[in-house]
């Protein structure tokens, strides 16, 4: 949890990842500082300033009408310039800052993209989606809200003190002394209860994420809950997240509110103090008209300053607050990531071994052995299947083929190479792969088809979509091949998704090919029509299938049976019939399983 601005862990790698983008950026930075710094000084101070040598000038003597030009044209000519220049400077400040943060939003939009996309699958199994996504949208925002603190009141406020300084103090030292010393107490007071609530901020921020979560995981989720009338129900989840959201922004208020209120206090006895120089400066100590002009302004524009700093505090304890979940993730270690320099992958005939391998998975503390000391060889262009109860170690073992896990001992071996050793992006560019559950994008049929080959015509995916048995219901949709398939292909049935997917490793044309249930969803009549389309393509491919339906694997080269994350047979399915052990109860078990 953050402690304060300068001793926050996660505020300073927060800063450390905002500097990292501005420094790209430093032209448009310092074109901004140095505006700003213009700005202020010419509008804020020369202004008042010049006027002060004009009230002077006016009250040494009388000017006569004829002479006004000849006495204060110097004057007025520099008032015009001071102002010409300022106002240019003040275009200049804005376009600066406009730039900047459009040009740093992209990098930080970019640099938390990448975040996310090369975690790991275990990284992502334990976040809501809509949470990383209100994340990374409040992580660019707060460096928007610490770009326009910066220029306003930050820097008008430093150079406030500094210019007061030059400006009043060769004229009324005692009052400058005076005015710093409260100034001083004004900031120390200020800063001191801007640590105190500063966790405040990040305990409400953290609501908000979790309301997000809440939300995304309800709406992502809508037929389940609209199917057993649970609306009510989740309406009690969110109100409870959404409750805690006021509650923690109360606090926070409420913190701010007492903190604004002794603030103000002592902008009050400051002004007090001013007041009572203004009036009795002339008769006490001498001090001109135009001085006392100067000690109003100059005063009344830095305590208005720094009572600007409250919600300048305010909006950074809120900006810090909102980047400290990305920071965290940008932080967090990479479970899986590539060596630096790792070559890419090259598969020529698609071998495949698992030798000793280890591996559990970690929740909630608590670590389950799933492989221990796993051996498993597959020549290339070997058509394997992998069966065994649920929980046998399936599904794991493809997946740490795709490195979407690491294995914590032992090596996995394409055509020789350690696939831990080359590029995750190359091994899997090898690997066509059709999940359980396809998910689509919410992109076009066509667009989801070719997400494999990009490049690919659309005779190409035409092609891929007829012999994935998906061209027929794809014609009859209302746009065809250019219909929005919805958000995950919500649109689509359950066999339709999955035979898009299919389709999609077809026109990827990958060397290895890995099918995890990838005929679960689809009917019988459909079921045979892609089993025939699946072996034309898995001919002299390297070929994982993962299944519950025995009848999918039956007539592969090989099945490997799992128990318990243990090969127990090993054979093709005659022979496995025959021997009577665990694959001839599965199959018998099975009722209406046949043999191709």
């Amino acid at each position: 949890m953050a402690q304060s601005f300068g001793q926050s862990p996660t505020t300073r790698r927060t800063l450390h990842y905002y500097w990292a983008v501005t420094r790209k950026h430093q032209g448009l930075f310092w074109g901004l500082v140095i505006s700003t710094i213009l700005f202020g000084l010419l509008l804020t101070y020369i202004n008042p300033y010049l006027m002060a040598l004009i009230v002077d000038r006016v009250s040494e003597e009388p000017v006569a009408a004829q002479d006004v030009f000849t006495v204060f044209g110097p004057y007025i000519v520099a008032l015009i310039l001071v102002n010409l220049v300022g106002q240019a400077c003040s275009k200049i400040q804005d376009y600066t800052m406009w730039k900047l943060q459009i040009a740093a939003n992209y990098d930080l939009a970019t640099q938390a993209f990448d975040a996310l996309c090369n975690q790991s699958m275990s990284f992502h199994s334990n976040r809501f989606g809509g949470t990383l996504v209100s994340q990374t949208t409040k992580y660019m925002n707060a460096y928007n809200q610490l770009i326009e603190i910066l220029a306003w009141p930050l820097l008008p406020l430093a150079q406030s003190i500094i210019f007061v300084c030059i400006l009043l103090g060769p004229r009324v030292p005692v009052y400058t002394v005076i005015l710093m010393l409260m100034l001083a107490v004004y900031g120390f007071v200020s800063y001191r209860m801007y640590k105190r609530i500063l966790n405040l901020n990040e305990e409400a921020a953290s609501a908000q994420n979790q309301l997000s979560g809440e939300l995304s995981d309800s709406v992502a989720n809508i037929l389940s809950v609209k199917t057993y009338g649970r609306e009510d129900y989740e309406r009690g989840l969110f109100d409870n997240f959404n409750r805690e959201v006021v509650e923690r922004d109360s606090k926070r208020m409420w913190a701010s509110m007492v903190r604004g209120i002794v603030t103000a206090c002592i902008a009050l006895v400051i002004m007090s103090v001013v007041s009572v120089f203004i009036a009795g400066g002339n008769a006490w100590f001498g001090i001109t008209p135009g001085t006392l002009v100067m000690m109003f302004t100059y005063t009344y524009t830095i305590t208005n300053q720094f009572n600007f700093i409250n919600a300048g505090l305010q909006r950074i304890n809120r900006a810090f607050g909102d980047a400290s979940g990305m920071t965290e993730i940008l932080d967090e270690p990479r479970l899986v990531d590539d060596l630096p320099g790792a070559p890419d992958l090259v598969v020529r005939e698609g071998a495949i071994d698992f030798e000793g391998l280890d591996f559990f998975y970690t929740d909630g503390g608590t670590q389950t052995q799933v492989f221990d000391h796993f051996e498993l060889h597959i020549p290339a262009g070997q058509r394997v299947g992998l069966v065994g109860i649920s929980g046998s170690g399936k599904t794991t073992l493809t997946k740490l083929l795709l490195r979407l896990a690491d294995i914590q001992n032992g090596r996995i071996l394409v055509d020789g190479q350690n696939i831990a050793e080359c590029t995750q992006q190359s091994l899997r560019r090898q690997i066509a792969y059709v999940p359980q559950e396809a998910v689509l994008f919410h992109r076009s049929v066509a667009e989801n088809i070719a997400y494999g080959k990009p490049d690919a015509s659309m005779d190409e995916i035409r092609e891929a979509a007829r012999q994935a048995n998906a061209l027929e219901f794809i014609e009859k949709l209302p746009q065809g091949f250019d219909t929005i398939t919805g958000e995950r292909g919500v649109k689509l049935s359950g066999g339709q998704r999955q035979r898009i997917a299919i389709a999609r490793a077809m026109l990827a044309d990958c060397p290895i090919l890995v099918l995890d249930e990838a005929t679960s969803a689809l009917d019988s009549e459909s079921e045979n029509l892609v089993q025939d389309a699946l072996g034309k393509l898995m001919a002299g491919r390297t070929a994982i299938v993962v299944a519950h339906r025995l009848s999918t694997v039956a007539s592969l080269d090989r099945i490997v049976v799992l128990d318990e994350g243990r090969i127990v047979e090993d054979g093709p399915h005659a022979r496995l019939i025959e021997a009577g052990g665990e694959y001839a109860h599965l199959w018998g078990r099975q009722t209406g399983a046949y043999l191709e």
